[in-house]
């Protein structure tokens, strides 16, 4: 019965779980985006901040 899982051998646990990471597929990244170098200063030389503003201007702002 699959409520039944104290009864469960561990060839049996270990079969169900890769089960279910076969048809589930990797859910959970191994390193998340905060963990990593990306994004963390990511300024490119010979740009000032006041370069880094006007990229960031939303649209209906305009560009002037």
């Amino acid at each position: 019965m699959p409520g039944d899982r104290e009864a469960e051998t561990p060839a049996e646990r270990r079969a169900r779980l890769e089960r279910a990471a076969r048809l589930l597929g990797d859910l959970m990244p191994s390193t998340t985006r905060d963990e990593t170098s990306e994004g963390w200063g990511d300024q490119a030389k010979g740009t000032s901040r006041d370069d880094e503003l006007r990229r960031d201007v939303p649209p209906h702002h305009g560009k002037d």
